[in-house]
């Protein structure tokens, strides 16, 4: 094989493959693959309906395979990919929508053809833009890609809507506007050429004729003392490229299914003997129309060679970055799997860790119930209405019982501290559970930012029940050192804050009064206070200093409590449950783990086998691109 056949069969290969990966189809696939597409030259075969453009397809490829009719035959676009085998291979035919069927019969293909057509369109006129891909291996053909479009028309018959002449040149323009693509523009020779639609749009979209091959069909059918050469030579209309002229089958060479290949040599002699293209017959044939274009496509692909590389590079790049993130593949193997899922595991704990210690935002959310909420809190607790003056009054009588107290109502004292100190409960417990719910947060948070699980639902939930199982047992047992802080606080007074309040002074002046008036038959002044409003007021005063020095205490050991039993726990310990349920599984309790999602995986697939068409494409590339 030569190298220009080597280059044309990569580029060929690459468009297959493409194809076949999902990289294009008219429209669909990621945007990098379908600019790989299109940055690969194609030849699009336009002209006008019953201009002969099935015949050339078929004199190219050697096989009679297309439908035929009259009107709109070719109602979507065909993508033809030629392969060239080695000689002596048999010839075969495949469908990009029958990936495992091969078609030794091309009676066959074309039946094919109009079923795939109709699945679409229906058995009706109308057209579709989603193209049909064939892919023909045959030692007799070059190494081509070309698209075959419906024919231009300049009326909607019976059965197309109104739309059809726009709606065809419509997807005709699709194609041929791309600056890669080789216009192969068909016209009948029995018609003037100033007539050609094929001529008319490849001037507008290629106004210089540098994508342009005019190719002249039904030369054996011009009227007797008339030819073409002025369109052949290039007097009537001139192209950058130079004409060919085509000699198809005949309508009975076509109904008897005559031999291709005797086509060919009929066409030959036909140019061979002809008065008038005689000395054009070297020029001028199916064949030689294969050899140009495939001439043309090597001097393209060189020039384009470049641009190729640097797309397929940028193409490698973006796939590896891809199944970077999409992951490695699970293994089968228990003890790989459960490697991989340890793995996950510390990658998580990481980051959680990392949300606590400041690294990522969220930690700072504890600080703020330690810092803002703890003491809004205790500022809040009903301490005027517990320490009021008729409450104050109502507990220390009935701390007394039948018998007043003497001279400080010590039991009246206790009930009113240990009531006061009862509702340090709720602040301490709602502290606890603000932190459980801060760090549940976190733990939500850190699954959704841990790449690696994302892969895995199944592993993502029960990794989150796990943790948040760790989390109540935290809480828990931070529940219960909170309320043992207060109950401590309940269970021992401090006496030294009561020494020093100013008792002194008033059982002083009590006992002095009691001396002066032993024989008074009244009550004096001092007596009276000891049971009246300003008393019960300095057992309030008193209560409350004490009740406020407890709070300034359980405000700095609440916190401590909170770190030590739930956020401590949480960085070293929070999944210590799960590893104790995870290494009791067996090997396939460890695969439904790591059930991934079926997209995911058929991703991570695709991906792979473009990366590797693409590094095959590029080191194909580099070693025959410069090869003269």
């Amino acid at each position: 094989m030569t190298t220009m056949e080597s280059l044309i069969g990569l580029v060929n290969r690459i468009q297959r493959a493409c194809t076949v990966l999902g990289d294009y189809g008219g429209g669909t696939g990621d945007n990098a693959f379908n600019s790989l597409w299109e940055a690969l030259p194609t030849v699009a075969v336009v002209g006008g309906q019953s201009s002969g453009k099935s015949s050339v397809l078929e004199s190219i490829v050697g096989r009679d395979f297309l439908p035929r009719g009259s009107g709109i035959v070719t109602r979507r676009p065909l993508v033809l990919q030629l392969h060239k085998t080695e000689e002596g291979t048999e010839e075969y035919a495949e469908f990009l929508h029958l990936p495992k069927r091969k078609f030794i019969d091309f009676a066959l293909v074309r039946k094919e053809i109009q079923d795939e057509t109709d699945r679409i369109t229906g058995k009706s006129k109308q057209i579709s833009p989603v193209p049909i891909h064939l892919s023909i291996f045959s030692p007799n053909v070059v190494n081509l890609t070309l698209v075959d479009l419906p024919g231009l028309t300049k009326v909607a018959v019976e059965g197309q809507p109104e739309s059809i002449v726009e709606d065809i040149e419509s997807m005709v323009r699709t194609y041929v506007d791309k600056p890669n693509c080789i216009i192969l523009a068909i016209s009948p020779a029995n018609q003037d050429i100033a007539t050609s639609d094929a001529i008319k749009l490849a001037k507008e979209v290629d106004p210089t004729g540098e994508r342009t091959f005019g190719v002249l069909t039904k030369l054996d059918l011009m009227d007797k003392g008339t030819n073409a050469l002025e369109v052949l030579e290039g007097r009537s209309y001139r192209l950058q490229h130079p004409w060919v002229g085509i000699v198809n089958r005949s309508q009975a060479d076509i109904n008897r299914n005559a031999d291709m290949m005797l086509a060919r040599r009929k066409e030959r002699e036909y140019f061979d003997t002809s008065p008038d293209y005689g000395h054009l017959a070297s020029k001028m044939g199916s064949e030689y129309l294969a050899k140009l274009l495939s001439k043309h496509l090597e001097s393209v692909i060189r020039s384009r060679i470049p641009s190729i590389l640097s797309l397929i590079n940028k193409s490698i790049e973006e796939l590896e970055r891809e199944l970077d993130r999409l992951g490695r593949p699970v293994a089968v193997d228990a003890g790989a799997q459960l490697y991989t899922i340890l793995e996950m595991c510390r990658a998580f704990d990481k980051i959680f860790k990392e949300h606590l210690d400041g690294g990522r935002p969220g930690g700072d959310r504890i600080y703020g119930v330690f810092d803002n909420q703890l003491p809004a809190a205790l500022k809040k607790l009903p301490f005027d209405r517990h320490l009021s003056l008729q409450s104050v009054k109502r507990i220390v009588s009935e701390a007394d019982g039948y018998q007043p107290h003497l001279i400080a109502p010590e039991q009246g004292y206790r009930r009113l501290i240990e009531g006061a100190l009862g509702y340090f409960r709720g602040p301490a417990e709602a502290s606890v559970d603000a932190v459980h719910f801060v760090l549940k947060e976190l733990v939500r948070k850190s699954i959704a930012e841990t790449e690696e699980l994302k892969r895995f639902p199944s592993l993502q939930v029960e990794l989150a029940a796990a943790a948040n199982t760790s989390l109540e047992k935290f809480r828990e047992e931070s529940k219960k050192s909170v309320i043992r802080l207060v109950e401590m606080e309940s269970a021992y007074l401090t006496a030294e804050f009561f020494r020093k309040l100013p008792q002194e002074m008033e059982r002083s002046a009590v006992v002095a009064n009691s001396k002066n008036n032993q024989t008074a038959s009244s009550p004096s002044p001092a007596t009276q206070d000891l049971y009246g409003d300003g008393h019960f007021r300095r057992i309030a005063s008193n209560v409350s200093a004490y009740v406020g020095m407890v709070s300034d205490t359980l405000r700095n050991t609440i916190p401590k409590a909170c770190v030590y039993c739930q956020v401590r726990q949480a960085k070293h310990a929070l999944l210590n449950y799960f590893y104790s349920q995870i290494s009791k599984r067996e090997g396939k309790q460890l695969g439904l783990l790591l059930d991934e999602d079926p997209a995911l995986m058929g991703r991570r697939v695709e991906c792979a086998q473009r990366l590797e068409l693409y590094k095959k494409a590029r080191d194909e590339i580099d070693a025959v691109a410069w090869v003269r």
